[in-house]
């Protein structure tokens, strides 16, 4: 139980930062980047910032939310499901190699780096290894 309730803090925690990105890359305050001399703005309103027309945030929030919910669900129901841990583990991979991509973007081709962006893929890089140490 107790994975299941880091992985629900860590997603809860990725959620939250797709949607500051979010609300802060569409509204009237400008988004802050927290090491300052970078320029998040920089990064999320570049053409990188959406995949096939979808806002690369709402992805996040996607992938956050099932994976939040699906093990609220498992401490709920009770049951330790091998598919549940399989399917967070594999999303949660290839949210990993996706924030490999996206680092190599911001590293050489835009050359700014957004530390909110940085944060998310080190939440989905731990939502995978918790994933993978409950199916060894």
């Amino acid at each position: 139980m107790l994975f299941h309730l880091a992985i629900i803090l860590l997603a809860s925690s990725g959620f939250a930062i797709a949607l500051y990105v979010y609300r802060h890359k569409h509204g009237p305050v400008p988004l802050l980047c927290p090491i300052t001399k970078h320029k998040c703005e920089t990064v999320v309103h570049s053409r990188y910032s959406k995949l096939f027309g979808i806002p690369l945030e709402f992805l996040g929030m996607a992938y956050y939310g099932f994976t939040a919910v699906a093990h609220i669900v498992a401490i709920i129901s009770g049951l330790e499901s091998t598919l549940l841990i399989t399917a967070t583990f594999i999303l949660s991979l290839f949210a990993f190699c996706f924030s490999l991509y996206l680092t190599a973007i911001q590293a050489f081709i835009l050359r700014e780096w957004c530390t909110w962006c940085l944060l998310s893929a080190s939440i989905c890089t731990a939502i995978a290894l918790l994933a993978l140490k409950m199916l060894l």
